[in-house]
């Protein structure tokens, strides 16, 4: 299924916490001189406007980024992850949100490399367009991240963040999300994986994190952000997770602090919500 654009809902409460989570994955990884390979499965386009085009047509930025915008009384974590989205926004207005190759773009050093997959032609040509002066630092393959990730791992610095977030429209992004992890762990078994996935009311989202929990017994981190009650009707998405295979020691307490917060600001009805917890070696 390739109908997929992740400009209809860019920045939303989804993409705060994913991207939140993202930034202090790589400034950690950045803590220590040596290079590191920051690789995704399902890149994107990078860069989507807000005030144009798909995002206008559902303007879920509204549920996310913007309510975080002006605020001046952000956590630690939250303020760093605004402040990148500010940088691509420099008049101060709200007019562009960045996707987590734009990010992790911003946030690499010279000796650090980036590996982006994107299955969709159209999607894989405004990629292109947005790092056409990247040079070798960014490597884009069009094509299945989920097949293509094989052949880079091991990564030659042994140091990696493995972004795994494909829009699982297809329910059968969730068996191969695992098969995925399941593989890349055998090659690459000390690299940081960050999951993003969906809060929706299909069986195979209510079942993914506790499949996520077996790929390995300890050194795993499970976040959830829930603003509101699942609809109705059953359709739209009411939260997000995000699981991290290898955390960071800091990731929990940078999150202890970010969630209670993010619910407050962005739920959207008395069962907002969030969860966070974690199994460390």
């Amino acid at each position: 299924m390739l109908s997929y654009r992740h400009a209809f809902h860019a920045g939303n409460h989804a993409d705060v916490l994913k991207h939140t989570v993202v930034v202090q994955l790589l400034r950690y990884l950045a803590q220590k001189d040596k290079a590191y390979w920051y690789i995704d499965t399902h890149a994107g386009a990078g860069v989507y406007s807000l005030t144009e085009g798909y995002a206008t047509k559902t303007a879920e930025f509204q549920t996310g980024i913007a309510k975080l915008w002006e605020r001046t009384d952000l956590p630690a974590a939250l303020r760093d992850y605004v402040e990148q989205v500010g940088a691509l926004n420099a008049d101060g207005q709200l007019r562009y949100y960045p996707g987590s190759p734009y990010l992790a773009w911003r946030l690499m050093r010279e000796q650090d490399r980036m590996r982006l997959f994107e299955l969709h032609s159209t999607e894989i040509d405004v990629l292109r367009h947005n790092f056409r002066d990247a040079g070798r630092r960014a490597m884009l393959y069009a094509g299945d991240g989920f097949d293509g990730i094989k052949a880079l791992l091991p990564p030659p610095p042994r140091r990696a963040l493995v972004l795994v977030d494909p829009s699982f429209e297809d329910k059968r992004d969730y068996a191969r999300t695992i098969t995925c992890l399941e593989e890349s762990l055998k090659r690459f078994a000390t690299g940081m994986y960050a999951v993003w996935y969906p809060q929706v009311t299909r069986p195979e989202s209510q079942r993914f994190p506790e499949q996520l929990k077996q790929l390995q017994q300890t050194n795993w981190l499970h976040a959830t952000l829930t603003v509101s009650e699942p609809p109705s009707d059953g359709f739209g998405l009411y939260g997000s997770g995000m699981f991290i295979l290898n955390p960071p020691y800091t990731l929990a307490a940078a999150l202890k602090e970010t969630l209670p917060y993010l619910v407050d600001v962005l739920g959207q009805d008395a069962n907002a919500q969030f969860k966070l917890e974690s199994r460390i070696a």
